[in-house]
């Protein structure tokens, strides 16, 4: 028994009896009580009619596993298909609007407004095949009083009573007229319980004409219920407040009911008094024409709110239209999964004081089969309603600002947001949203606040809050006295009572000092200080039996290298390249890990993922973690008598802590644990571990319920401190896993903390997968003491150069673990740990349903695969290797091969053996070669890749002359070679892989680098210019040439990373091209800047499109569960191509964690994202592409029945070119000259494009030789054929034998045979219509003869990407040098549309009078831009420095030009700048990041996070007040005075200018007094680009070439 397991005050149980709890917690006979048991009340109700309901017990019929299965009949699939699509992963993204009467004066124009802002924003919503058939669309209103007493007199002839002793709700019913009756019997009998009357039922006047055919199928009846607040037969009325919760808890139990009684298509809309809810399947143009109350002039309004949805596949539904009841969202919850298990489990605590036990009735909030948004409206309902929290304070709770690091925050609401963590988990995600509850209306933005949210107050005091500007067109700028936006974190509020716009800061402080929040806070229990003042102290550790627990828990000789050694050292995870070709954990023949199987999930398209690095402040893994109090009651101390624990991996310290003490508060146990031990004897079988498994779960339910008259332990730790030469540990994951799911179903999560004490979690994939499961805490005991191990035997400083203590290694180690726990949420858009907790953000591949039915409940997996019994195999096989039999001697640390090829160990695809006979074949045109090179990989891929566990169904008959089949001419036009940059790989590699491919006809692959022009104009163009988050080298002259422009969305290698280039790699020709500074590492942001939703992505296709109008727009996916759903958004958002990428792709740095942790095999994805198009009608808009370790016919051939009509190749023509695999290409030691920029290095390149070329040539015939054993002629009669394939059982193992894969071989035509199953049409990208047209026809002149022209033209929200077809022609005329400055000036009044001077070219001058919406100037290229307000505004007393004139991310990437902004911009203001002077009022959060160039001046205050990872160019920033240095990232910039004479006279010329363009007063203020006032300027200089500037300076002094 070890010291710490001595030490636990329940030694006597584990040396009693090792399996067996101390009495208190042994398994007891009765069953404990939750919720689950107790009837379902419904005071003074009876049973009669709901009889069927009261007998069903409290809880709700449970909807969430019938999720999947809801959704899919919904598409229409045949019950019993299997296959890839779920319905369930449908998302959506939004326009959102808001129209109110400050002083709640009803009025047409209210309503008018908010339709007409609906209809401006058609474009953000989606419409399927049929451009009748919307996506969803609705508005929410203030009950229109007078209009419905007008009806009520009309329909009944009765007086309805005062305003807000009624109400009116909305109702679908099934087009049914019995199911219709019976409905209403169910909603009148819970009413009537309530003590309310029915008035009276209206049929709601409805006009279909111009719906589409599927709104029409599913087309409800649509019902007015009249409910009046009259005591019924009590004659006991109501007040307001009960009056609405008794109306809340008759609507749930009505469609509780409804549910049970299998009454799909029954659906409150609303039932309150304050408002009413018009929805449905709609595009936006609908709502008002369909409702025909919408039309009617007495319809009147105080407050409205609307909504269009964007939803990623086309079977949209009228219930899940929005505004729901409360609220409106645009955005995504990304931790809904886990925001839904702890909902459902804290059920079990949950007890409102008025509805008391029958709080039940109300539950579960949550459901699989409501959307995000749904669920998010559901607890906020519940919150205000069912507890006693204002509408504001429900809404900072779910959606809290970034609080933990926030000096700006005061500290009452600091101790708010803290207390209300102890309460819930912040919903997470990025969003907007709209709400109100009649005496609020309002939105909020989420902290990183991505979404756009823009507001306008009128001289009258109305309110007008939209995703755009512009969007009510016939409203002057005279008459609006205010212009801003929501910001990060903040809220926008109306209160009608007071007849006022609340301020942030007043409403929080508000809300924030009703309680003592900081007083109450006392009671927490902070983890660090309780272990200092234990004084507990880590035992030494005896290092005689290391290996073998090295070997027991799967650790080897790469893991402690590759992974501890660099994490402890290097303070951060190691970096690795060219991807992973080892085998799936469910193919391998090696025992693997649990965590193996699991691949994290990363946001795309739908959400964004967030920037760990630049924008980690709003980031946080601190989480209180025991038991929870009552989130309905009212707050108190006891909510926050948690323990909080401020880094998850715990030390050997802190976990000897909570193992070895107790800690106590006024003489009481406040926290407690208790030990329960996770090992199981040798030779228990499969059986045993899962009798283990009921042991450990028992015994955690146990300790956490007490006994009678004993109180339940705070937390369990779940040890496998006792594993052993007789013990084998069941793994930790497993082990967390079903506890956690297992207090989930009973309902007592809540009731305490779940630690891990564990030897085989190391890296950080391990450490998120326990806590995405549910872990509160792990200690990696072997793995520190392995690092100490290795220290030990001096190995830390034969690495690192210098000694360490063992403790300054497991800090460094801890804290590199932290970080990439914080890049691993960040893929998925995730902010706190807290929220990731639990959320199962992981698909489990190759996984039995057995086993992530038991311990991974509710989390995907597809295909099945490993179960319990193989799952065991392993744990034996990694006992034995550390306790061999019939052998005593210390065994070595296991090599299992996992990184490098190892002969006889981990499979790989690519092996020395094949890589040679693939350069002969390249080098000599060798047939034979080939063949074997083909043999030898093929082989491989049956151990390694899911296309190798199947074969061709072929038959003798089958096979057709090989001369019939189409030429290799036709079939290598097919094929593309990877995006790899410049950079990443070698200017001679990069343009050897052009030359070929341009060669033979197919397409090479600019990379994220950009690409020289000298190459434009021969053979080394690139036909795709790929568009990544980076925009390096992203100019009009690029784009205009391109045939295909590719948006980089993922890499197959890291999805949800941006790409990395370490600095060493950055030369000045590197740095030339990218736009960047020399010496400098370039780790790109991730893909959330401009493409953070669908609709914004749709918004950059078209922005691509019109840069380049005769070319595709290409979108690169990676595989994951749901890329169905996304790309069929994709298709929706018109991009032409869509690539599908697997996860073992190549990349030329990436963290480890990313490499083999996340992403899937193509051969998944594609399939999915195959049939989902197929289902929704969409297939024959697009062409697919796939990519992820294609070297072989036999590879393209499976790929191409699954879907793909296009393959893309990268590994392979490196090797072609001459790559042996060393995987050095992070170091820039490429020892054959391709991936590196070291000169000498790049000398020892001798790859030939005949190379690439041979080795095309030969996969080419090869594939028509498959094609005629298959009977094709032609190579696209075969896409799509997966009828051609099937399971090759032979190649199957203990592990891969339960792999089911029919769910992807089903053929696509089977779902929907009506469908085209390949690309057969194109897109309408409705360039015909766009403004530029009218630009280009008056510019002739100046395009052909370079004459200065002038246009003047009206502009509004809706002409988006105003300028981009105009720049396009010019740099096809003119290239990069353009136009001379303002020869083409266009004069523009009214409201810039999305994207406004998208890539403008040089020579043009957009000059707007009015306002502009996001994005304004990305990317551009040498034009100019200015924005201000009309002069007879200003003249009227609008202040324009006090305003919004621009949106969020305006000049992101831009590389030249100038841009004028007089006003504020929003946030994330010039992000990426690399060459643009811009002068603006004030910017918004994260300001100039990861600027590399350029110039920047802001007149004005800005947001927090200035400069984060900025590493050229200069910022000035005039800050009289000295505020700006603790808003300022210091990581990267020195902040300096303007004192140079020169600089301060470039400084004032360009504030000069920027009062010629806008006539800004603050300009011109300064420039009258510039001597005082540049005083209180602050320079931002990069300290890199200092560095560059001073190695020029001396360079030029020396007379050396000066680099551009």
């Amino acid at each position: 028994m070890s010291e710490d397991q001595k030490a636990h005050p329940s030694a006597a149980r584990f040396a009693r009896h090792p399996i067996l709890p101390a009495a208190r917690f042994a398994r007891r006979s009765h069953v404990l009580t939750t919720i689950s048991q107790v009837p379902r009340r419904i005071p003074d109700f009876g049973r009669g009619k709901m009889s069927s309901l009261l007998a069903s017990g409290s809880r709700k019929p449970n909807l969430w596993s019938s999720a999947r299965s809801y959704n899919n009949k919904a598409a229409g699939i045949p019950v019993g298909t299997k296959s890839l699509y779920d319905g369930s992963r449908e998302t959506e993204n939004c326009g959102v609007g808001m129209v109110a009467s400050l002083h709640k004066i009803p009025s047409r124009k209210v309503f008018e407004d908010a339709d007409e802002m609906l209809i401006r924003m058609s474009h953000r919503g989606g419409c399927g095949c049929d451009p009748n058939s919307g996506d969803g669309a609705g508005v929410l209103v203030g009950m229109p009083d007078a209009f419905m007493r007008s009806v009520a007199m009309e329909n009944f002839g009765k007086e309805l009573p005062g305003a807000g002793e009624y109400c009116v709700g909305n109702i679908f019913f099934p087009k049914d007229e019995a199911k219709m009756a019976h409905g209403k019997e169910i909603l009148e009998g819970f009413v009537k319980r309530a003590g309310l009357s029915v008035m009276g039922w209206r049929k709601v006047p409805t006009d279909n004409s111009m719906l589409g055919k599927d709104p029409v199928d599913s087309e409800p009846f649509t019902e007015q219920i009249f409910v009046v607040n009259d005591g019924g037969k009590k004659g006991k009325v109501l007040n307001q407040r009960n009056f609405e919760r008794e109306l809340m808890r008759i609507r749930k139990l009505s469609e509780d009911e409804a549910a049970l009684q299998d009454m799909e298509g029954f659906y409150i809309n609303s039932l309150t008094p304050q408002t009413i809810t018009y929805k449905g399947q709609f595009t936006p143009e609908q709502v008002s024409q369909y409702f025909l109350d919408l039309k009617n002039p007495d319809f009147i309004t105080h407050m409205a709110l609307v909504h269009s949805r964007f939803s990623t596949n086309t079977f949209p539904s009228w219930e899940r239209a929005q505004p729901i009841r409360m609220m409106c969202h645009n955005g995504e919850i990304n931790t809904l999964r886990g925001n839904k298990n702890w909902m459902y489990s804290r059920g079990g605590i949950m007890c409102s004081d008025y509805f008391g036990d029958d709080t039940v009735q109300l539950l579960p909030a949550t459901s699989d089969n409501m959307s995000d948004s749904g669920n998010f409206d559901s607890v906020l309902e519940l919150l205000t309603k069912g507890g006693d929290r204002s509408l504001p304070e429900s809404i900072m709770m779910m959606i809290p600002e970034a609080w933990q690091d926030n000096k700006n925050l005061s500290d009452s609401k600091k101790s708010f947001y803290e207390f209300n963590s102890n309460i819930m988990e912040p919903w997470d995600g990025p969003a907007m949203v709209a709400f109100t509850d009649g005496r609020y209306i309002g939105a909020t933005l989420d902290r990183n606040g991505l979404r756009p949210s823009r507001y306008y107050v009128t001289n009258d005091d109305h309110v007008m809050l939209s995703s755009e500007i512009g969007v009510c067109p016939e409203l002057p700028d005279s008459e609006v006295k205010i212009k801003h936006r929501l910001e990060p974190g903040k809220m926008f509020l109306v209160d009608f009572d007071t007849a006022r716009i609340i301020p942030d800061d007043e409403i929080k402080e508000q809300v924030a000092s009703q309680r003592p929040y900081a007083d109450w806070l006392k009671n927490s229990i902070d983890l660090e200080g309780w272990t200092k003042a234990a004084g507990s102290k880590r035992n030494k550790f005896d290092f005689t039996t290391t290996n073998r627990r090295l070997n027991m828990f799967g650790y080897s000789s790469e893991t402690m290298e590759m992974l501890l050694l660099p994490m402890s050292v290097g303070g951060k995870e190691a970096l690795g390249s060219m991807g992973n070709d080892a085998a799936l954990a469910v193919l391998s023949t090696q025992p693997r890990q649990v965590s193996d199987y699991f691949k994290q999930l990363f946001a795309q398209v739908t959400n964004p993922p967030i920037d760990p690095i630049r924008e980690e402040l709003v980031m946080s893994l601190v989480c209180p973690v025991g038991p929870e109090g009552n989130m309905l009651s009212e707050p108190g101390p006891e909510h926050c008598s948690r323990l909080i624990v401020r880094q998850p991996v715990m030390t050997l310290e802190e976990m000897r802590t909570v193992k070895n003490q107790v800690y106590q508060r006024d003489g009481k146990d406040a926290f407690s644990t208790a030990v329960i031990d996770c090992t199981m004897p040798v030779g228990s079988g499969p059986q045993g571990m899962l009798e283990a498994l009921d042991r450990i779960c028992d015994e955690a339910s146990s300790a956490m319920q007490g006994d009678l008259g004993v109180s339940g332990v705070q937390g369990v730790i779940l040890s496998d401190r006792l594993s052993g030469p007789d013990r084998m540990p069941i793994p930790s994951l497993i082990a967390v896993g079903a506890v956690h799911q297992h207090l989930l179903s009973t309902k007592q999560r809540p009731k305490g903390a779940i630690f891990s004490e564990c030897g085989d979690a190391r890296e950080v994939h391990d450490f998120a997968t326990l806590f995405g499961f549910g872990c509160d805490g792990v200690c990696p005991y072997v793995a520190y003491e392995a690092l100490c191990k290795m220290n030990d035997e001096g190995l830390v400083e034969a690495k690192a150069k210098q000694p360490y203590s063992d403790h300054d290694l497991i800090q460094a180690y801890r804290n590199s673990a932290s970080k990439g726990l914080l890049k691993v949420m960040s893929k998925m858009g995730i902010s706190t740990l807290q929220s990731y907790k639990g959320a199962q953000v992981f698909e489990a591949v190759g996984l039995s349903e057995e086993i992530v039915d038991r311990c991974f409940t509710g989390t995907t997996t597809r295909i099945q695969g490993t179960d319990f019994d193989a799952l065991y195999t392993d744990l034996e096989r990694f006992h034995e290797s550390a306790y061999p039999k019939n052998d005593n001697e210390m065994p070595l640390i296991k090599n299992y091969g996992q990184f490098h090829f190892r002969d006889g160990m981990e499979a790989h695809l690519n092996t020395p053996e094949s890589m040679v006979n693939l350069q002969i074949a390249s080098r000599t045109n060798s047939r034979e070669a080939y063949k074997q090179f083909a043999k030898i990989t093929n082989a491989q891929t049956q151990k390694v890749a899911l296309r190798g566990q199947l074969k061709f169904k072929t038959t003798p008959s089958m096979k057709i002359p090989l001369e019939e089949v189409e030429p290799v001419e036709n079939i290598v036009k097919r094929f593309v070679t990877g995006a790899m940059s410049l950079g990443s790989i070698s200017q001679e590699a990069h343009e050897t892989l052009a030359v070929a491919m341009n060669a033979i006809g197919g397409r090479s692959n600019t990379g994220e680098g950009g690409e020289d022009p000298k190459r434009f104009a021969d053979n080394r163009r690139s036909s795709i210019k790929q568009v990544a988050s980076g925009r390096f080298g992203v100019t009009s002259n690029y784009l205009a040439n391109s045939d295909q422009i590719q948006i980089k969305m993922a890499q197959g290698a890291k999805p949800g990373e941006g790409g990395e280039l370490p600095g060493f790699k950055v030369s000045e020709y590197i740095g030339m091209n990218r736009g960047t500074t020399p010496g400098v590492g370039l780790i790109s942001p991730p893909p959330h800047h401009d493409i953070y939703s669908i609709e914004d992505l749709a918004q950059l296709i078209h922005d691509l499109k019109n840069a380049q109008p005769h070319g595709e727009v290409s979108v690169k996916l990676v595989s994951e569960v749901g890329i169905g759903v996304i790309a069929a958004g994709v298709a929706k958002a018109v991009a032409d191509h869509i690539v599908v990428s697997g996860h073992d792709g190549g990349t030329g740095a990436a963290a480890w964690t990313g490499v083999k942790g996340c992403g899937l095999p193509w051969e998944l994805g594609l399939a999915e994202t195959q049939q989902t198009l197929v289902l929704n009608n969409l297939r024959d808009r697009v062409k697919l592409q796939t990519d992820g370790q294609l070297k072989t016919g036999r590879d393209v051939v499976i790929a191409a029945l699954l879907g793909a009509e296009e393959f893309g190749f990268a590994t392979a023509p490196l090797v072609a070119m001459g790559c042996i695999m060393m995987r050095k290409c992070h170091l820039n030691t490429c020892p054959v000259g391709i991936a590196t920029q070291d000169e000498e290095l790049r000398k020892k390149f001798n790859g030939q494009p005949e190379h690439v070329m041979n080795y095309m040539w030969l996969l080419a015939e090869d594939i028509r030789e498959i094609m005629s054993e298959l009977g094709f002629r032609n190579f696209q009669d075969m896409v799509g054929q997966t009828n051609y394939l099937e399971v090759n059982k032979a190649v199957q193992h203990y592990k891969s034998k339960n792999l089911d894969l029919s769910p992807l071989l089903t053929a696509a035509s089977e779902l929907n045979p009506e469908s085209a199953v390949v690309n057969t049409t194109t897109q309408y990208h409705g360039l015909d219509k766009a403004l530029d047209n009218e630009f280009i026809v008056g510019a002739q002149m100046a395009l052909e003869n370079g004459e200065k022209v002038v246009l003047e033209h009206d502009i509004s929200n809706l002409n988006r990407t105003a300028g981009t077809m105009l720049s396009y022609e010019v740099s096809k005329r003119y290239g990069a040098e353009g136009l001379p400055d303002d020869t083409i000036h266009i004069k523009l009044e009214g409201h810039g549309g999305q994207s406004m001077g998208f890539t403008l070219a040089k020579g043009i001058f957009m000059d707007l009078e009015g306002d502009a919406n996001d994005y304004c100037g990305k990317g551009l290229s040498g034009g100019k831009i200015a924005v201000r307000p009309k002069a007879s505004v200003v003249e009227q007393g609008f202040v324009a420095e006090d305003n919004v004139v621009v949106g969020n991310v305006c000049l992101y990437g831009a590389t030249g030009g100038k841009a004028f902004f007089r006003g504020k911009a929003g946030e994330r203001f010039c992000v990426r700048n690399s060459g643009a002077l811009a002068v603006v009022e004030g910017v918004g959060d994260h300001g100039a990041e990861y600027m590399t160039g350029g110039r920047l001046v802001i007149l004005g205050e800005t947001g927090r996070n200035f400069a984060a990872g900025m590493s050229g160019g200069i910022a000035y920033i005039y800050d009289p007040d000295g505020k700006f240095p603790e808003r300022c990232n210091m990581g990267l910039v020195d902040l300096v005075r303007v004192e140079d004479e020169l600089e301060v006279e470039e400084l004032k010329g360009w504030i000069q200018e920027h009062v010629d363009h806008t006539g800004s007063a603050v300009g011109r203020e300064m420039v009258g007094n510039f001597e005082d006032k540049v005083k209180d300027f602050v320079k931002v200089f990069p300290r890199d680009y200092a560095r560059v500037l001073e190695e020029r300076r001396k360079r030029d002094e020396e007379g050396g070439e000066v680099a551009a």
